[in-house]
């Protein structure tokens, strides 16, 4: 967390179970997002759905107003996450 907010304000912590899903959808900010445990896949609708997968340690730049939905992987998962 205090790595997460040296890049970014308004610092959280969620946690999903396994197999949970997020519906597509966009952000008004930068959201930069650490997988802390567990696994989760993002798929980015504007760039013919790829699809990244983080696991345990992994980080990624979310831009701002990127179309995005996610599946948490089968252990679940535990992320933290800011914007900026």
């Amino acid at each position: 967390m205090a790595r997460l907010r040296e890049e970014a304000t308004g610092c959280y912590s969620w946690s999903n179970g396994p197999g949970d899903r997020y519906a597509a959808h966009s952000h008004t900010y930068e959201k930069v997002l650490y997988c802390v445990e567990g696994s989760i896949a993002f798929n980015l609708e504007a760039e013919g759905g790829k699809r990244i997968e983080l696991k345990a340690g992994d980080r990624m730049v979310l831009p701002r107003g990127t179309i995005h939905s996610a599946v948490v992987g089968p252990t679940g998962c535990t992320c933290i996450e800011g914007k900026r």
